[in-house]
């Protein structure tokens, strides 16, 4: 299957180029704080959060020839953000690496990766106030804080999640916080494009539902490729999230599946274990019905995430990211985007 990311990169090429230079720019103030560690994150991925957000602005740009600087450093807001997130996630999970390359908490230490983590953010929230010229716009800062909030929220809620709790509590704890990680990021990308271009409140409603419910997608088969890719493909060890006490949704359903004296049940409870039994446990997951549940799951939420972007008027913008939905759950089992 071809990448239709790579098609809406060539689509949004002009906007995408504006992108980079005005993320170079937001950089610069930073400059003497970051090392290759942070510029690495920068240039690598897709960076889909801000591509998405580019597409929902042509989308409601009524043949614009060029987009509105404001939603240009709305972009490189977005994807800063972003990368506020990746920083304080890795602390949080004390990980050393991120798709094969040092994290900055394990460069840098905890003290240093919190404080140009939280400089990233302020950053963003600076990005996305400069250039906003309308009292609607004004809006999109306290958007930013929201989002920001929920990302800490959601934190919270999955490092407070009880594994002892019944599959019903333990699924919809996992969707709240999907939600607020990663669907807050996703609705914030496409509401806001459309928002900055000054689409009306139905318009609105639908980019928004369209981006949390592609979130949840997006989220639920990273979670399916932490479960069957190797850490090569994956970015990071396998079963560390397991060991974490880390519930996706593969292994919330696996748990409702294997006996109580499964070993994975001691594992998420953060008991003892043999690195066989993590292996075990792992092999478990992957042979149960906890896999195709939730891959299940996410075609469910693409399905619903296209049901109101089809509510939009037909494009190529709409077309491409009807595509990339799609696509998101359709490739196989290729690298997921970080």
């Amino acid at each position: 299957m071809s990448d239709p990311i790579v098609e809406a990169r060539e689509l949004a090429a002009a906007d995408l180029l504006r992108f980079e230079q005005t993320l170079q720019l937001a950089l610069e103030p930073q400059r003497e704080y970051l090392t290759e560690t942070e510029y690495q994150l920068y240039s690598r991925g897709k960076k889909l959060r801000p591509l998405m957000l580019l597409l929902c602005a042509r989308l409601n740009g009524n043949g614009a020839i060029e987009l509105p600087q404001k939603v240009v450093n709305a972009s490189v807001a977005l994807e800063m953000l972003h990368v506020a997130t990746l920083i304080h996630d890795d602390i949080v999970d004390v990980a050393p690496v991120r798709r094969g390359l040092k994290t900055v908490y394990a460069e840098r230490g905890t003290e240093t990766a919190v404080l140009v983590g939280d400089l990233q953010f302020i950053q963003a929230v600076r990005c996305f106030a400069a250039g906003i010229d309308t009292q609607q716009d004004m809006r999109l800062v306290q958007m930013v804080l929201d989002a920001g909030f929920k990302i800490c929220c959601g934190e919270l809620d999955e490092l407070m999640t009880n594994p002892g709790w019944n599959t019903g509590v333990l699924v919809s704890r996992y969707f709240r916080t999907v939600d607020r990680k990663t669907g807050s990021l996703f609705g914030l990308a496409c509401e806001s494009g459309g928002m900055l271009m000054g689409a009306g409140k139905e318009t609105l409603m639908y980019l928004s539902r369209f981006g949390r419910r592609f979130g949840r997608a997006f989220q639920i088969m990273d979670d399916v490729f932490d479960m069957v890719k190797p850490e090569t493909a994956a970015g990071k060890s396998p079963g560390v999230d397991m060991e974490l006490g880390r519930l996706s949704l593969p292994i919330i359903y696996a748990l409702d599946e294997l006996p109580r004296d499964h070993a994975i049940h001691r594992i998420v409870r953060r008991e003892p274990h043999s690195s066989e039994e993590l292996h075990l446990a792992m092999e478990a997951v992957v042979l149960s019905t906890g896999l195709l549940r939730a891959y299940s799951k996410a075609r469910e939420m693409i399905a619903d995430a296209l049901e109101a972007l089809h509510m939009l008027k037909p494009c190529p913008y709409r077309d491409v990211l009807t595509r990339i939905s799609e696509y998101i759950v359709d490739r196989g089992f290729a690298q997921p985007d970080s």
